[in-house]
């Protein structure tokens, strides 16, 4: 394994080593809950998506949704994980307010996916960071406090929402590292369909554990930060979590196992609850729900059903000359990635749209406010107007003009140009006269260029394009001026 790494933290007594491992708990992409028919739209209505299996009435028995476990399974494929044949549910009691059942279905002893691995690039390196593990849950209610001055209201629409935990390896070592780490892995989840990896709506969320140590010593104790939403503030809650963990041992105290939560207003971490083990939850086998058991033909399924993932496709892209900054920014979002496929299919230069897309699309959906789902312009209008250029009707100036109608316009480029009279010209007369006459209204400059400042060349290149309107073809400008220049 690369070390992608050498973070430290300078403390009173010299270097600490940060150590990190993260448990991110995806939402799945289904038709419905693990274990009932309810709906599981974002936003609904408090207490609208609810079976009485979510509710938890007496005699309502769960029933596993085949698409939950298919596109757990597509995940650790993904991930080139192991794949467990038999895998079983338990039962993690405890209480609490938003937890009907008093217990939740998890798998803590035979987990539904087993090790798997993701890369990661940082700072120019590649670092392997393992997983652990991929089990399969539900997800609890909700709290909500701010309904009335002294009661909590409970929401159970998401009671019974299928989760799948992606444990990983303490492989990480700094805030860089988490951050990659998490940013590959939402993005082959949502490559995969398996979750949207909406962070902001909750449905992709981590819980980052941290502890230092001095380089080479053996871990540390752990805390865990629950609930994090955002990439920015998982690296945040590294970066503070183990400076505060330094400043306590430094000072003579000891590092509790806890749960805290983070606070991004003051960027800082608290004391939530003590941090339980796993017997405290007297986890047992669910007596309601049978052991899992996936046949060969399930899984070839779901192997096939796979799409092509970052990697493989950021390899394809360089292959076809993308550089590979461009080929990985490209790959990094999904929609971003099937845009640029759509490009090349229709027989566009791989280097050339690339190039394109990175600056003059980006920008001007940076400029409106836009992402590439939301892009005025398609593919097929985006290959027609690189090809206008390839074939020399549009200049690269001209087709910044015609780009910019066909945001405006939504027109396609060949009827702009043929509209606005915008197409380049080669025609070497037309150019040889407008050169003749730049030359003669320039004779100071034409002399100093004769005389050996050879600089002037662009002088009378930008000349003769304004002069032109900048529809002449700059290639031949460029030879028709030597010759004339010469003379």
């Amino acid at each position: 394994m690369t070390e992608a790494s050498t973070y430290r933290i300078q403390g009173q007594t010299g270097e600490w080593e940060v150590v990190i491992g993260l448990e991110v708990h995806a939402q799945v992409t289904s038709n419905a809950k693990l274990f009932s028919g309810a709906p599981t739209a974002f936003g609904a209505e408090p207490n609208t998506q609810v079976s009485l299996v979510d509710a938890a009435m007496p005699g309502m028995l769960p029933v596993p949704n085949r698409e939950c476990i298919r596109q757990a399974v597509r995940t650790g494929m993904a991930i080139e994980a192991q794949i467990n044949k038999w895998s079983r549910f338990d039962r993690k009691n405890y209480f609490y307010a938003d937890l009907p059942q008093g217990y939740q279905i998890s798998q803590l002893y035979h987990p539904l996916v087993g090790e798997g691995k993701l890369e990661v690039d940082v700072d120019g390196q590649t670092k392997t960071i393992g997983v652990e593990r991929i089990h399969v849950e539900q997800d609890a209610g909700k709290l909500m406090h701010d309904q009335h001055p002294t009661m909590s209201y409970v929401d159970l629409n998401r009671s019974g929402v299928a989760l799948m935990e992606i444990v990983s390896r303490p492989d990480m070592r700094s805030p860089a590292e988490a951050g990659a780490y998490l940013t590959k892995l939402r993005s082959i989840l949502r490559y995969v369909g398996s979750c949207d990896g909406n962070m902001d709506q909750g449905s992709m969320r981590a819980d980052v554990n941290v502890s230092v140590r001095k380089p080479g010593d053996e871990f540390g104790t752990r805390t865990e930060t629950k609930n994090v939403n955002s990439v920015r503030f998982v690296m945040a809650v590294v970066e503070q979590e183990a400076l505060r963990q330094v400043e306590v041992l430094e000072s003579g105290g000891t590092i509790v196992q806890e749960t805290r939560l983070y606070d991004p207003d003051k960027n800082t971490t608290r004391s939530m609850r003590s941090k339980e083990d796993a017997h405290d939850y007297r986890y047992f086998p669910d007596p309601d729900l049978l052991p899992l058991e996936l046949d060969d033909a399930f899984l070839e399924e779901c192997r096939a059903s796979l799409p092509e993932l970052p990697d493989a496709k950021r390899a394809r892209y360089e292959a076809q000359g993308v550089t590979p900054y461009n080929a990985g920014v490209l790959t990094a979002e999904v929609e971003t990635a099937r845009w640029f496929d759509a490009l090349l299919e229709a027989g566009v230069d791989g280097k050339q749209a690339s190039n394109w897309v990175a600056s003059e699309l980006f920008g001007a959906l940076n400029r409106l406010g836009k992402d590439i789902t939301e892009s005025p312009v398609s593919p097929k209008q985006a290959a027609e107007l690189l090809a206008l250029v390839a074939d020399g009707t549009l200049s690269g100036s001209l087709a910044k003009q015609v780009f910019e109608v066909m945001l405006e316009t939504g027109d396609d480029p060949a009827k702009i140009v043929d509209d606005r009279g915008l197409k380049q010209t080669s025609d070497t007369g037309a150019i040889e006269a407008v050169i003749a006459e730049v030359l003669a209204k320039n004779p100071n400059q034409l002399e100093q260029y004769r005389g050996g400042k050879e600089a002037l060349f662009g002088f009378f290149v930008g000349q003769t394009m304004k002069a032109m309107g900048g529809k002449a073809n700059p290639g031949v400008v460029n030879d028709l001026l030597k010759k004339a220049l010469a003379g």
